[in-house]
């Protein structure tokens, strides 16, 4: 909000003046004006001027004129003279800029004058909000009765007269309508005098008001009062695509912000050749392409060589078509397009590897097979040579299967009568020997076989190992044919012969 009393709240509700957007102070609302003199103070002796501007329903402005010599502020509700009754409306201007505004509309202080009653008293202002709170629902039931009718009109707006005695409709239409029996229904339905009044599309979007696709308010209103026409050869000029999606405006009419930059565009023109000149050059003649108006550019292409644009300035154009009437030879446009070429070389350089894609993706660690090793031993003959070394880790342990509940506990395992008896399964005694672990394998597996026995340390070295029973016999080399059993190589045999 532009006031300090309306500041929004939570839900964008204004917390001032409490009229959801109707600012009691009129700095919020369409078409308003700022009083940039209420301030300053009128020389000695000088009277005000008492001329009032007060408005209506979606910025409809009159002027009245203050013959009871009010003490009226901006925002003041007030009744004023109507040609039947009353109308209630609100103070929007006061003071010199009214004979301002007055002057730039051309309304005449002479001739008829519509004065200012009185103040509006309460019972005026709850008469006038009233008939305001009909006119939402009255719209949706008038349209439905000229869709009955099918009438090619459409009821864009009501207003109702401040002391509820009139109503005005405002309607859009592309050909003239013969609403007369309209008219009848109206009155018969809301009982009360009917006035129509035919509007244009943009008179139409200024009253209603909306959204552009700037983002912004509409400019007809907030402060465009003269509507100027538009032509689609200012969008030609402005180099813009002629979709007319995109140069419509909320009326379905060309946007009237085409005409603001117009003058610019047309003086930035004036130094351009003529998009009809073509230029004869000793390679072909070429034709343009394309203009760019804030660099001073254009782009030609030789007849049958469309594909290949040549990008000269304008200068460089006007000169060419200087040579071109004197009848001087021209070579080619690459002469002149030498001097516009621009260096495409890209200065960027991947050092670290931020155009990577993977850049932050971690890289997989390789899975480690785990081995059953006895970490023991080592660690034991590390800390003694005092060789720091990693921690043991902890071998998984396994677990037993569950064992089957169909199954009997006191059932022995049946055995094969054909086996024949282990002796080393068995002691002396006939009890069963226990299993060696894992571990104790391991280590007679790496157990050295000339490690002596710590026991036997002591024992005759010549002595001749005991025979185990148990152990396998090694089969004896069998002779080589040609080989005597017991004679020795002699070496010098063959040097004798």
């Amino acid at each position: 909000m532009a006031c300090e009393s309306c500041s929004t709240g939570k839900d964008g509700q204004p917390k001032g003046c409490k009229s959801n957007g109707t600012c009691g102070t009129d700095s919020c609302n369409k078409l308003t004006v700022f009083d940039w003199l209420a301030n300053m103070s009128l020389p000695n002796g000088e009277a005000p001027f008492n001329w009032i501007e007060v408005r209506f329903k979606n910025g409809r402005k009159e002027y009245y004129k203050n013959t009871e010599n009010l003490t009226l502020s901006i925002g003041d509700i007030v009744a004023t003279q109507a040609a039947n009754g009353h109308d209630i409306g609100m103070v929007t201007l006061t003071g010199e800029l009214v004979r301002v505004q007055m002057k730039r509309k051309k309304i005449p202080q002479d001739g008829e004058v519509l004065k200012i009653y009185r103040k509006a008293s309460q019972r005026d202002i709850d008469i006038w909000s009233d008939a305001r709170d009909k006119e939402e629902p009255m719209k949706v039931r008038a349209r439905q009765f000229a869709i009955d009718l099918k009438l090619h009109m459409k009821i864009s707006d009501i207003e109702y007269q401040g002391d509820a005695s009139k109503a005005t409709f405002y309607y859009t239409a592309e050909e003239r309508v013969d609403f007369r029996e309209l008219i009848k229904v109206f009155a018969r339905e809301f009982r009360t005098r009917i006035e129509m009044k035919q509007v244009g599309f943009r008179q139409e979007a200024a009253r209603l008001g909306g959204i552009g696709s700037c983002g912004r308010e509409l400019c007809c209103s907030t402060w465009l009062t003269d509507f100027r026409s538009v032509s689609t050869s200012a969008a030609r000029y402005q180099q813009l695509s002629l979709n007319p999606q995109k140069l419509a405006g909320q009326c379905g009419k060309l946007k009237c912000c085409l005409n603001y930059e117009l003058d610019t565009y047309l003086d930035a023109l004036k130094a351009f050749p003529k998009t009809e000149v073509k230029l004869k050059t000793q390679k072909g003649t070429a034709v343009c392409q394309k203009t760019d108006i804030f660099k001073g550019h254009m782009w030609y292409a030789y007849e049958g060589e469309w594909m290949n644009w040549h990008k000269i300035t304008t200068e460089q154009a006007q000169e060419i078509i200087a040579l071109n009437k004197k009848n001087e030879p021209v070579g080619s446009l690459e002469e002149y397009a030498v001097d516009l070429l621009e260096d495409t070389k890209v200065e960027f350089e991947n050092v670290v590897g931020q155009d990577s894609l993977t850049r932050f993706d971690q890289p997989k660690k390789p899975k480690r097979r785990r081995t059953n090793k006895n970490t023991n031993t080592p660690n034991a003959e590390a800390k003694d040579s005092g060789v720091a070394t990693k921690p043991a880790t902890k071998k998984p342990v396994r677990r037993k299967k569950p064992s089957n509940p169909n199954q009997n506990p006191n059932a022995k395992a049946k055995q094969n009568p054909n086996a024949k008896p282990n002796p080393n399964a068995t002691t002396a005694d006939g009890e069963a020997k226990p299993k060696p672990s894992r571990n104790s394998r391991s280590r007679n597996k790496r157990k050295p076989q000339n490690k002596q026995n710590p026991q036997n340390a002591n024992a005759n070295p010549n002595a001749k190992p005991k025979p185990n029973p148990n152990a396998k016999s090694k089969p004896k080399p069998r002779p080589k044919p040609n080989a005597k059993p017991n004679q020795k190589s002699n070496p010098n045999t063959n040097a004798e012969k």
